[in-house]
């Protein structure tokens, strides 16, 4: 089992049918933890609670991302996110799955954390990169 960082390819084709609407406010975008037994990447298409983290002051659905405005960065579409802190809480995730929850929970990418990353009754931070064409955790060239 393993998950991928990646783009999820039904996000991509969603993309060109207006499927997503990540502008601040329009579509409610989640993120969801998962443990390491979770499978998710290329192929993943909806969230599911297979394999996500359970634990004190973490709910099933994760939680709502503030997103912003996508931007451009040279010729790179790039959206970027406040970091998202689950506080006080006592979990183990490998990973993540971004979704969009307002249009039947497709997914729209997936993040592999390098490792399991834990908290004990403490903050546990998702800290997203800069919204550059080479840092954005959503990017599309």
């Amino acid at each position: 089992m393993a998950i991928t960082s990646t783009i999820c390819s039904s996000f991509k084709q969603e993309v060109l049918v207006e499927s997503h609407n990540l502008t601040n406010g329009a579509d409610s975008i989640k993120l969801a933890l998962y443990t390491s037994s979770a499978t998710m990447g290329a192929t993943t298409t909806a969230y599911s609670t297979s394999q996500e983290v359970s634990g004190t002051n973490y709910s099933a659905g994760g939680s709502a991302l503030t997103n912003v405005t996508p931007a451009l960065s040279g010729t790179t579409a790039v959206c970027d996110f406040a970091d998202l802190t689950f506080g006080t809480a006592t979990v183990t995730a490998r990973g993540c799955l971004i979704y969009n929850s307002t249009n039947s929970n497709k997914a729209i990418c997936a993040v592999d954390f390098g490792g399991d990353k834990a908290s004990t009754a403490g903050d546990f931070t998702v800290v997203f990169p800069s919204a550059t064409a080479t840092g954005a955790i959503i990017r599309l060239a």
